[in-house]
């Protein structure tokens, strides 16, 4: 007796099950029972971007008198539905997969072909009308569409991140204005060093997280350059001539890019080398901002032994023995995402570098960690400004006790003293547990009034 759930589908292997009612069709099967490997689907921006390639490809063919009108408006309406975030059901395959990438492709050519025809009123995997081949991914081959449609995939999330990146600066500008008068002992090799104000902190993290942007907006146009068009190799086989330029001014249009078709489509097709150079300004990224975290942590560590010179807002209880105790929850997950993003670095550095010959197949596993850096690294910066930096405060009193009570003011009576004569009183006021002004008088090196003109803590913080 025949399964009333199933329909029986062919490709070039046989014949296959497929769920009676599924929008995909022989190939995404496969891909289910072949990609088991991270229990995680293709990230659905990614099938965003592969919908607007679609579409901008059919429309190309229908320009070229390629593909008839009716089965070009047909894509693209299934295409539209697919943008407007529909279907998401049907994309099921597993994030890393053989094959370049042709799993992910086949599931959104079958999804297509087969919504297509339903707005034609024909039934769904039988093909005779719109093919997921000839009609949704003519002119086309899985190594120009996956490549292009990564790129928009990665300047996209690319916007999005550095939506969050100006909103954690802006919080640090705005921290660094509120503290910009108080004065702190600065450390270096974690010794009391000079002094420095809290603004002058606190504004060195809005300039490394501005210097990060830059970098990855530099980087992000880089894969503004595509080699949709290029189909297999980068040769444009069972292409027409014109649609290439009509696909890429197609695809900019629907997705509001500027993409332009690279010089060389060979070059192109078998190199990803952009890729892990925008991964590389996200690996910098999370490099400064793992070290503004340390920071940010240590100058909270305490309450009572510790520097304790900044006030985090406590999100939740720290220890399941210890009670009362609150940890800086918040930059230590932080910190963790970074760890991920460089982490993820060295898996794009090796996916680029192992292509052979007029392809790198590798693209699956690169995207899936790219995008996961893109998205980790946005909901950390949320993270960070919302739950820590927004409503982080200056613990004045102790920053003010540490001034006093430091060495840090050493440095300011080099000009007065020389710097011998200051190292030896430095020691003594250490061994003796007594303050600098102390020794100095006691010597008869300084009188009290010269001492308050030349250790007055706000003529140290710039150059006078």
């Amino acid at each position: 007796m025949h399964d009333q759930t199933i329909r029986i589908e062919k490709d070039s292997l046989g014949e296959v099950q497929v769920p009676i009612d599924a929008l995909y069709g022989a190939q995404t099967v496969r891909a289910m029972e072949n990609f088991r490997i991270t229990g995680r689907r293709v990230n659905d921006m990614m099938y965003l971007s592969l919908a607007k390639v679609k579409k901008a490809c059919a429309l190309a063919n229908y320009q070229v008198t390629d593909l008839s009108k009716d089965r070009c408006d047909a894509i693209m309406q299934a295409c539209d539905e697919i943008i407007e975030g529909k279907h998401k059901e049907a994309f099921i395959t597993d994030a890393i997969q053989g094959g370049a990438g042709t799993s992910m492709n086949m599931n959104v050519n079958e999804v297509i072909a087969n919504r297509a025809a339903q707005i034609l009123n024909k039934p769904i995997g039988v093909y005779d009308y719109i093919h997921p081949n000839d009609h949704v991914n003519r002119a086309q081959s899985t190594n120009d569409i996956i490549p292009t449609a990564g790129k928009l995939t990665a300047i996209n999330l690319g916007v999005l991140l550095l939506q969050e990146m100006d909103l954690l600066s802006q919080a640090f500008e705005v921290k660094a204005k509120e503290y910009g008068d108080v004065i702190k002992v600065g450390r270096t090799h974690l010794q009391d060093a000079v002094l420095i104000t809290m603004g002058q902190v606190f504004h060195s993290y809005v300039s490394v997280i501005q210097r990060d942007m830059k970098r990855l907006q530099n980087a992000l146009t880089e894969l503004q350059v595509i080699n949709l068009g290029a189909t297999a190799v980068g040769t444009g086989i069972n292409s027409i001539r014109g649609y290439r330029e009509f696909a890429v001014t197609n695809l900019s249009k629907f997705s509001g890019r500027p993409f332009v078709s690279a010089d060389d489509l060979v070059d192109a097709t078998k190199h990803v080398d952009s890729f892990a150079y925008v991964h590389g300004s996200l690996n910098t990224f999370a490099i400064g901002l793992s070290r503004v975290c340390n920071d940010i942590r240590m100058m909270a560590s305490g309450p009572k032994v510790g520097f304790n010179e900044i006030n985090l807002p406590d999100r939740q209880p720290g220890s399941s023995i210890m009670p009362g105790k609150v940890n800086p929850v918040i930059p230590e997950v932080v910190n963790q995402v970074c760890f991920q993003v460089i982490g993820n670095n060295q898996t794009i550095m090796m996916a680029t570098e192992s292509g052979q010959m007029e392809l790198n197949v590798f693209g699956p596993v690169l995207f899936y960690n790219l995008f996961e850096s893109f998205e980790i690294l946005k909901e950390a910066c949320r993270t960070l400004r919302v739950h820590a930096i927004d409503n982080l405060t200056v613990n004045k009193e102790r920053v003010h006790d540490y001034v006093e009570h430091s060495l840090a003011m050493a440095t300011a009576l080099v000009k007065y003293l020389g710097y011998s004569k200051v190292s030896e009183i430095t020691k003594q006021a250490l061994k003796e547990n007594k303050s600098l002004r102390t020794v100095v008088v006691e010597h008869g090196l300084m009188t009290h009034e010269e001492l308050d003109k030349a250790l007055r803590p706000e003529s140290m913080i710039t150059p006078q």
